[in-house]
């Protein structure tokens, strides 16, 4: 059985952070918290399944080179027979059991996965910042512009906490300014994710981006 829960955001002016104007976003949850934790543990398990990978492989005897020509005829040479110099007892010969390339996949629901994000919306709503435009005035790369900005939201900026911006769409320009930051990810707000939401300690939010995750994964 599913419950709804409003979540009301403060926006915050992009000149002046003491303009404020409230924001509202009703979600979808589970109405037991088991069923939640069940679900964001699936969603969970699916995604990091899926981006492993498994790239050892090993040549059978019938992938490695040569090996077609019988080393020696089968009787009157007092040698063990062999019909082949490619025979996985022999040197430089295949591998028996060996490890193969292996693409791993994992299936959930949509709805499963769509739960599973709103729950961490729900979730880290306590530690989101929404901002009217978080990209103003942002003309060329400048990491330095991105830095005050954070600290002008007294975001905590240290290595010990993840901050996660979120955007209606990157610009380029944002993308080359974020990059060296080693603990702040840029995302779409159609491209969110289980282990982004889960391990980031601050979430800023464009008003814009705000509105396609309400439209995107609100269903």
């Amino acid at each position: 059985m599913n419950i709804k829960k409003k979540l009301i955001y403060s926006i915050i002016s992009s000149q002046d952070i003491n303009q404020k104007h409230d924001q509202e976003m009703i979600i979808k949850l589970c109405k037991h918290d088991s069923n939640n934790i069940h679900v964001l543990h699936r969603a969970l398990t699916q995604q990091l399944i899926n981006s492993k990978t498994s790239n050892a492989n090993t040549k059978t005897r019938s992938e490695v080179r040569g090996g077609g020509k019988k080393p020696w005829k089968q009787k009157g040479t007092g040698r063990a027979r062999a019909g082949s110099n490619r025979s996985p007892i022999w040197r430089g010969g295949g591998v028996i059991f060996g490890p193969h390339t292996k693409i791993h996949k994992n299936k959930i629901n949509k709805k499963e996965k769509q739960l599973a994000l709103r729950i961490l919306i729900d979730n880290k709503f306590k530690n989101t910042i929404v901002t009217e435009n978080f990209t103003d005035q942002l003309n060329k790369p400048n990491t330095k512009i991105i830095v005050d900005r954070l600290k002008k939201y007294k975001v905590d900026i240290s290595k010990k906490n993840n901050i996660l911006i979120i955007v209606s769409e990157k610009s380029y320009n944002l993308y080359l300014s974020t990059r060296n930051l080693k603990n702040v990810e840029l995302l779409n707000a159609n491209n969110l994710n289980i282990v982004s939401l889960l391990k980031t300690t601050q979430i800023i939010i464009n008003k814009d981006a705000l509105n396609i995750i309400n439209k995107t994964y609100n269903e």
